[in-house]
């Protein structure tokens, strides 16, 4: 199955670390992040993690539940989180699935037969409270994951589902935003305030509206 953007994402019953759960009703309210790992005891997969764990205040600030994916057991996992915790000077609490039939894995197109018929590829999934995928990377297994490209994206999308704006290359949070082809600009100097600046009639930037 490949996922599209705005696709609902499947539902799931799953084995974790953390219990067993069922996938859209572990995710609540909230918009999740759900990434996957080659294997356990990896080095690459074991700075993620770790790297995860330590933005916990950060995912948790904008309303966030990361859960991971690889195709071990549990019994592995909870070894694996012992390591994690050790080398990375932090504490594993978010959920790791074991995905041993890959059933999750192939529900999300996890497995490229051409990069490994037997292991996941480096994927990561943000998905909104209405479950629909917001946006998808694949790596390939020997990068890791930039966490706070992530953390960007997640301002960005959460931001611009509440408002009728775009944000530019390589933009943060706080800095100024596009306002979208769709809005006019007399419409644009209603909704924003703060002014416009208005370079080409189709590029208009204004400040980053409050949340």
């Amino acid at each position: 199955m490949s996922l599209r953007l705005g696709d609902e994402v499947p539902d799931f019953k799953a084995k974790t670390t953390v219990g067993d759960i069922s996938f859209h009703e572990f995710l609540g309210d909230s918009w999740g992040v759900l990434f996957s790992h080659p294997a356990d005891y990896t080095p690459v997969c074991t700075t993620e993690l770790g790297r995860t764990a330590q933005l916990k205040d950060e995912f948790a600030r904008r309303n966030v539940k990361a859960i991971a994916l690889s195709v071990d057991p549990l019994d592995k996992h909870e070894g694996w989180i012992n390591d994690i915790n050790e080398t990375q000077h932090t504490k594993v609490e978010f959920p790791i699935i074991a995905d041993e039939d890959r059933k999750v894995s192939g529900l999300y197109d996890m497995i490229h037969p051409n990069a490994s018929a037997t292991a996941t590829v480096r994927s990561l999934f943000i998905i909104g409270p209405d479950k629909k995928l917001k946006l998808s990377l694949t790596y390939p297994a020997s990068t890791g994951r930039n966490f706070t490209e992530v953390l960007r994206v997640i301002d960005s999308l959460q931001l611009t589902a509440l408002h009728s704006v775009a944000t530019p290359a390589d933009w943060k949070n706080g800095e100024d935003v596009i306002v979208v082809p769709s809005v006019t600009t007399e419409e644009a100097l209603k909704r924003f305030p703060k002014g416009l600046n208005i370079i080409k009639p189709y590029l208009r930037y204004t400040p980053q509206p409050e949340s």
